[in-house]
């Protein structure tokens, strides 16, 4: 396990130092093509970028050959400054056709990371369309079984809590009425001799009988 961390860790430091000079070599090769200021610091921060992007895109699985095309650009842009800088340029007289490619390379760039970042947008979008489901032809649908329709759930029967004296009192008004009349009490009657509403009138009535 010790062996295997310092074999990476060593991997990282390679990484890094080979990421400095190449930062390096961009940053004097466009200030010597005419970039000066934060402007030669921008050009290495794109190409890296660029790469980065191409490599993501490559890692993710889809249009491997728009991944591997602009990662070969940015690969070239960095390997070009790389040798251009090792003193086979003469970075005090830079002909013109390296200060045109220099000063285009910010559009390229911008060009790639457009292209990469909305590609793999498209490519997710395709993913999902083809894996969701078709929808089904008229026929299917007419030769699918149908399913019983549900049948709706009958409401619980609602009752009107009854008070025990009003109970009490209902009984003796019920009884003085079949005695007067010689029959049961209606609802109408029960209500309006204990003035209370329908509903509980007609619990009342219900316990009554």
């Amino acid at each position: 396990m010790r062996a295997l961390s310092v074999r990476l860790d060593a991997v990282l430091v390679q990484a890094l130092i080979a990421a400095a000079l190449s930062f390096a070599h961009l940053h004097d090769l466009a200030e010597a093509a005419g970039q000066h200021g934060w402007k030669a610091w921008a050009y290495p921060v794109s190409v890296d970028l660029l790469l980065v992007a191409a490599w993501r895109r490559l890692r993710s699985g889809g249009a491997k050959a728009a991944g591997w095309c602009w990662f070969l650009v940015a690969l070239t842009a960095s390997l070009g400054a790389n040798v251009a800088t090792a003193g086979l340029l003469d970075l005090d007289a830079v002909p013109d056709w390296l200060r045109i490619l220099v000063a285009g390379w910010p559009a390229v760039a911008f060009l790639g990371g457009t292209l990469l970042a909305h590609g793999a947008t498209a490519d997710a979008s395709t993913a999902e369309r083809e894996s969701a489901p078709e929808p089904m032809a008229p026929e299917a649908l007419a030769s699918a079984p149908k399913l019983p329709a549900a049948e709706p759930e009958s409401a619980p029967p609602t009752t009107t809590p009854v008070p025990p004296a009003l109970l009490t009192l209902a009984r003796k008004v019920a009884d003085e009425h079949r005695a007067r009349t010689g029959t049961a009490i209606d609802t109408s009657t029960l209500r309006a001799r204990l003035g209370v509403p329908l509903p509980l009138a007609e619990a009342i009535a219900a316990q009554l009988t």
